[in-house]
């Protein structure tokens, strides 16, 4: 049987299971945790941003350029990492193919950010956030056979 590896993610945490028989149950592999994605806005960014001008004089402050949203980059950080992991678990030959359940915005930052080789091993994408699932609630989800 191929190795079959399933990425349950949102934007603060992965959790990566595998499939031992295609119509087994589901075994916590690893768990990826970005504490950065929990925190709020205000937290993420300093008082003063940079690209900020304050207009002297008391006039009033406008922007210098385009603001991102320090929360988004974040997700996208996190996309990047667990796409990091993925590459070099698919390079160690630790899976062969891959189903992807990831809260929607989630799964799109992960999208642009899987390399080919990933891309050509999954096989199916859920857009669903059940990263607080249990195993077997997750299973439930899936297609019978991985």
């Amino acid at each position: 049987m191929e190795k079959t590896w399933v990425l349950v993610a949102d934007t603060s945490r992965a959790r990566i299971f595998k499939a031992d028989k295609p119509l087994g149950p589901l075994s916590e592999v690893e768990t990826l945790v970005h504490t950065e994605s929990r925190l709020h806005e205000q937290d993420l960014t300093s008082d003063r941003r940079p690209g900020r001008n304050s207009g002297g004089n008391g006039g009033s402050g406008h922007s210098m350029g385009h603001e991102e949203d320090p929360k988004r980059q974040e997700g996208i950080r996190f996309a990047k990492h667990v796409s990091q992991y993925l590459d070099s678990a698919h390079n160690e030959r630790r899976f062969e193919r891959l189903y992807v359940v990831a809260a929607p915005s989630f799964l799109g930052d992960l999208r642009h950010s899987i390399g080919k080789p990933v891309a050509g091993a999954i096989n199916g994408e859920i857009p669903k956030n059940v990263t607080r699932l249990s195993a077997g609630d997750i299973r439930q989800h899936l297609p019978e056979r991985l």
